[in-house]
């Protein structure tokens, strides 16, 4: 890439002391280089300005550093404005599946990114859409569960004009990058991140409904009972029972930046 970085907004993991650290680092390399430097609120640094993630969305911005684990990369997406490139940084966090680099490269990840040695890799992110009103885009996937945990649900979903009805605990709609997630942890399969597809994936359901991979489509989902709706497993909605809950696609695409090509990155991230 050849544009210019001169304005950048750091967001790290909360009460992590390696993940301040790490935002400290960054903000005085890139102070030093005179690129202004937007520190996200509760993040107070030296060399920084601090803002909030409401008045981060009025800022002109070249990229985005979400320094921490997968979780603080997915609130990060839903924070900043939806065309900025984010740079994920697994420091203080677990696996980082999403992450590019760690702590051991803080200072090469910069210096790649100011020479212009860098690219962007597009992902998909999809939307809910209650009753008309939307909610927080997604990353990974929405899961729809009950809540009561005594009665079995029926839920109906419809896409590609057809519908399925079944009992079962909940429904997860998760796009190729959350194929590596909860999906991954209920045996669902593993989605090249660059394909333009869902994956549904039934919980606990009554007669063994499969796991289905659809092109990218509407899919509307109706619960029997009250139930929870999870955004990214960090933010939760109640659907009442009989409402309607449409899932879409949300343009524009979420952009990460990279600095080294890989093949399926999923599987390396996993220990394959």
């Amino acid at each position: 890439m050849t544009e210019v970085i001169r304005s950048v907004a750091v967001i790290a993991k909360t009460n992590n002391i390696q993940a301040e650290d790490a935002a400290r680092r960054i903000t005085k390399l890139l102070y030093d280089r005179q690129v202004k430097v937007f520190c996200v609120c509760p993040l107070q640094l030296e060399n920084g300005i601090s803002t909030t993630p409401e008045e981060l969305k009025g800022i002109n911005l070249d990229l985005i550093f979400a320094i921490g684990g997968d979780g603080t990369t997915l609130r990060a997406f839903r924070t900043i404005p939806s065309k900025v490139p984010l740079l994920s940084m697994n420091i203080g966090g677990n696996r980082g599946i999403l992450a590019e680099t760690g702590i051991d490269s803080i200072d090469d990840a910069i210096y790649s990114i100011l020479a212009g040695h860098y690219f962007y890799d597009s992902r998909l992110r999809i939307q809910a859409s209650l009753d008309g009103i939307t909610t927080p885009t997604a990353l990974n996937d929405f899961l729809l569960t009950r809540i009561n945990l005594t009665r079995t649900p029926t839920l109906s979903l419809r896409f590609m004009n057809d519908e399925i009805t079944e009992r079962m605990d909940g429904i997860l709609i998760s796009t190729p990058t959350g194929s590596t997630g909860h999906s991954f942890s209920i045996g669902s399969p593993v989605i090249h991140e660059s394909l333009n597809c869902l994956m549904i994936s039934p919980i606990a359901s009554v007669n063994r409904m499969p796991q289905i991979i659809i092109p990218n489509e509407e899919i509307e989902i109706k619960s029997t009972h009250d139930a929870n709706l999870i955004i990214d497993g960090q933010e939760v909605l109640r659907v009442i029972a009989g409402q309607s809950v449409k899932i879409s696609r949300f343009y524009p695409d979420a952009q990460f930046v990279r600095i080294h090509k890989k093949g399926m990155r999923q599987l390396a991230k996993l220990g394959y």
